[in-house]
């Protein structure tokens, strides 16, 4: 991508990248939220950016996010993760015509001022990703002032630092109808349970979020549809979503790989008698790790320039995670016991990039869609 999309190199982010990455050990270890990070993150004025200015946003476009997302993952994957969803439900929510703008602006005007944090709320126990199919138990009641709405929801990422809640679920009507409930995450009947207990992305308070006939006003329920009518992608948030994530683990490779160069510089084992990084084999490695970033940060450049649809899009973010894992897979089998120990944070890169092939798309899933449309079936 290129860089001059964001100045990532100056000291401000820089800064605060590497206050990510000296706290991101502690946070994983004992599974805690970086509350501190999103408030540096408020502090730099980044979680409206992508608020359109007629708003009082930037509106800043797919490129930079995906460049800034990028690189917050190499201090802290976690922090970008809730950093992506941000940056993608404002996009969403802000240029959708369906909702009242009155109560868009309302909202863009809390991140722009701030620094209000919302994530959409989808997966449940029963349901699993809405992606599949299929209707959530999550229910809103019609009532003669609005909505009650009751339910509960899991792998809510930033559940602990959420202002606003985009709650997927269905209507109790006879043929019910579903979509986004907007819900304030301090209302009463909204409690976290606190469950989130991952191998990786320990730091993303992905609990699960309960809601107890929680009162929304009529116009909280942003757009209703029949469930069929949902069938068709959504072109703007399938790139958004999917080259966030792509970005996000190409970032948390980066990071690996940054490691992993200064480990093999420093590193003289006694029978060699030089770095580690002197042996061609060692060379020959390091330049399969860095053309598989490289792939990645061309796939990403490339196809957010536009132009590419939902298809190619679920396999680009599916080729972009299985690069990221195997570079840092590669890192861990240069480094021995030394890339599996938890002195070092190349372990933690390795469990946070598995997690890369868990996002939607899923791989079978994006697969399944690219064989069907190349056989036209």
């Amino acid at each position: 991508m290129d860089g001059s999309l964001l100045p990532r190199r100056t000291d401000p982010l820089r800064e605060m990248v590497q206050r990510f990455a000296e706290g991101a050990a502690r946070h994983d270890r004992e599974g805690s939220f970086p509350h501190e990070n999103i408030a540096l993150l408020r502090e730099g004025g980044l979680l409206g950016m992508t608020v359109p200015p007629e708003f009082g946003g930037q509106g800043m476009g797919l490129s930079w996010a995906a460049e800034l997302v990028g690189t917050v993952a190499e201090g802290c994957p976690a922090t970008a993760l809730v950093l992506a969803m941000q940056l993608i439900q404002h996009r969403g929510l802000a240029r959708n015509t369906a909702v009242p703008r009155a109560l868009r602006a309302r909202i863009a005007e809390g991140a722009v001022e701030r620094g209000e944090l919302m994530n959409a709320l989808r997966v449940e126990p029963e349901l699993g990703t809405p992606a599949r199919g299929g209707l959530p138990v999550t229910t809103a009641r019609r009532v003669a002032d609005g909505w009650w709405l009751s339910g509960r929801k899991i792998y809510s990422t930033g559940a602990p630092a959420l202002d606003w809640g985009l709650v997927w679920a269905r209507t109790d009507e006879a043929s019910p109808r579903t979509g986004l409930f907007l819900v304030s995450m301090r209302a009463p009947g909204v409690r976290i349970v606190e469950t989130w207990d991952q191998a990786g992305l320990r730091a993303s308070g992905s609990h699960d979020v309960v809601f107890e006939d929680v009162a929304l006003p009529g116009e909280h329920a942003l757009e209703l549809r029949s469930p069929s009518a949902w069938a068709a992608p959504d072109a703007d948030a399938v790139a958004w979503n999917t080259l966030l994530i792509a970005a996000l683990y190409t970032g948390v490779a980066r990071a690996a790989r940054d490691w992993l160069l200064g480990f093999l510089r420093a590193r003289v084992p006694a029978n060699l008698g030089a770095p580690l990084a002197t042996l061609p084999r060692v060379q020959e490695a390091v330049g399969r790790i860095e053309a598989l970033i490289l792939t990645n940060t061309h796939l990403i450049a490339g196809a957010a320039g536009g132009g590419t649809g939902a298809t190619g899009l679920g396999l680009m973010k599916t080729v972009a995670a299985d690069n990221a894992v195997v570079a840092v897979q590669e890192a861990v089998a240069l480094c021995g016991n030394h890339g599996l120990s938890r002195a070092n944070p190349l372990e933690r890169h390795l469990r946070d990039v598995l997690c890369a092939r868990i996002h939607t798309p899923q791989p079978d899933a994006a697969l399944l869609a690219a064989g069907r449309a190349a056989l036209s079936i």
